[in-house]
């Protein structure tokens, strides 16, 4: 750790910077504060301090303004900027001036000492610039303030100078194409086409036609030549959705374009230099299917070079409310009514548990907009409205009650018989019973880790496991731990 540096704090609040202060000064730092970035500017340019920590909203001028200002005045100099702007458009701003780190608001001090040590021990190194952003005013693919959508927003303003090739996971509904899209949108491609290709809805003996195109008399059918996906994304972001529904014999080819960077027509003779940016997403458990020998291990470890998953909306209830009335004012610029919901109405909306995700409240919020007369939503109407979601899910049930009466070892039995089928005459991989067992263990952890809200020791004793046992299984089987501690109330 860097000890002795001087640090220079620009910031309108000055409880943070007291709190900086106090915080920085146990680490051995110098630390000199104001409230005006022109003084944070007087000091730069009389070349004090060694790492500068800036708010983004000052009453003399916007921090981001001034992180070029400062990089091209002094490179060497790292600059961390803080903000309750807490959006992907901040976050992907500050990277694009130069920031060294951006940090949301409100921020814990752990993690903002990590930083700090990180970016006075870090190389000094040049700052690679996206191209120009869009306008604040613009409409941003991706809406919340929650701590797992922040840490979102810093993965993908890290990613934004780089052709890196990102998998995105989550439930249906959750969102994965927006990040595909801000990807591209606030990436170096964003000149480039976006183009989306979704594995699920095309014919398996389709696929590779779809991808590479075809020439003239390739197949019965094919009466001119067709330019796929990765010719139409040429210069941009190919999106390759529900990867996990791929054929096998088209992961082969994609691994192969992946790993030699070109392609072939299907009935072609010349490669063809692929030029484009992969992001791939699927809702499914590519980690499951591998062990089926559905998906091939070698291209998932191709795909997943930088891994973001997208939380369901149940894990980010507090985002409900920016979400719920951005998509009430996107109506209106439809031509449908303004609305407003009442607050009985909004805390109503975060107690929903949301199987849909995000999806589901679009559609929820559009139906309010069209069907109701009422300028202010109430909670009764919200109850109906929920109401009704979950009674078209009811049918269901039925074949659900008939379930329970299924024993494990019956519905094991059917999944197996499952898993044999789908390899027609051929088996399965070998090492099928390691594979098998470790199926029903990771569910069984996960589940006794959320039931005991990430307490290991509990989770243990639940189990009947020793602890260390425990803790290796959940390390070999990447089980997510996470602790979620029950919030006390009141004083």
């Amino acid at each position: 750790m860097s000890e002795g540096t001087t640090i220079l704090v620009a910031d309108d609040d000055r409880a943070i910077r007291t709190v900086l202060h106090q915080a920085l000064g146990r680490q051995g730092h110098t630390v000199r504060s104001t409230g005006t970035a022109s003084t944070l500017w007087q000091w730069v340019q009389e070349g004090e301090g060694q790492l500068v920590i800036t708010d983004v909203v000052m009453p003399d001028e916007n921090g981001l303004d001034l992180v070029p200002r400062i990089r091209k005045l002094r490179p060497d100099l790292r600059i961390i900027v803080m903000s309750a702007q807490s959006t992907l458009l901040t976050a992907v701003r500050a990277t694009e001036r130069g920031a060294f780190e951006y940090l949301p608001k409100p921020f814990d001090l752990n993690e903002l000492i990590s930083v700090v040590n990180r970016a006075l021990s870090a190389p000094a190194a040049s700052v690679a610039r996206s191209p120009s952003l869009p306008e604040e005013g613009e409409r941003l693919p991706l809406i919340g303030r929650s701590p797992a959508m922040q840490e979102i927003y810093r993965t993908l303003a890290r990613l934004m100078s780089t052709d890196l090739t990102v998998m995105v996971t989550g439930e249906s509904g959750a969102g994965k194409e927006l990040v595909a899209r801000a990807l591209h949108d606030y990436g170096k491609r964003r000149k480039g086409p976006f183009i989306a290709l979704n594995m699920a809805a095309i014919p398996r003996e389709l696929i590779e036609s779809e991808l590479f195109g075809h020439e003239r008399g390739a197949f019965t059918g094919a009466v001119q030549r067709s330019a796929g996906k990765f010719e139409q994304a040429s210069g941009g972001t190919l999106f390759l959705d529900e990867i996990g529904d791929m054929p096998p014999e088209a992961q082969t080819r994609l691994l192969r374009v992946l790993q030699e960077g070109e392609y072939m027509t299907v009935g072609g003779r010349t490669p063809i230099k692929a030029n484009v940016r992969i992001v791939a997403a699927t809702h499914r458990d590519l980690r499951r299917l591998i062990q089926q020998g559905l998906f091939r291990e070698d291209l998932y470890y191709r795909l997943n070079v930088v891994p973001i998953r997208l939380p369901p909306l149940r894990e980010r209830l507090d985002d409900i409310p920016e979400l719920a009335n951005h998509y009430l004012q996107a109506a209106t610029t439809d031509g449908l009514p303004t609305k407003v919901l009442s607050p009985e109405a909004m805390a109503r909306l975060k107690q929903h548990r949301w199987p849909g995700n995000v999806r589901e409240l679009v559609n929820l919020v559009r139906r309010l907009s069209a069907l109701y007369s009422e300028e202010i939503i109430g909670v009764e109407t919200i109850e109906a409205e929920l109401a009704d979601a979950m009674s078209a899910i009811e049918p269901s049930s039925a074949p659900s009650e008939m379930a329970d009466d299924v024993s494990l070892a019956d519905a094991v039995d059917r999944h197996l018989q499952s898993m044999f089928a789908a390899h027609g005459d051929r088996l399965p991989p070998d090492g099928m019973y390691d594979r098998v067992i470790s199926e029903v263990e990771r569910p069984l952890l996960a589940l006794a880790l959320g039931a005991t809200r990430g307490n290991q020791l509990r989770a243990a004793r639940l189990l009947g496991l020793n602890r260390n046992t425990l803790r290796k299984k959940i390390k070999d089987l990447d089980v997510p731990v996470v602790r979620t501690p029950q919030v006390r109330r009141g004083g």
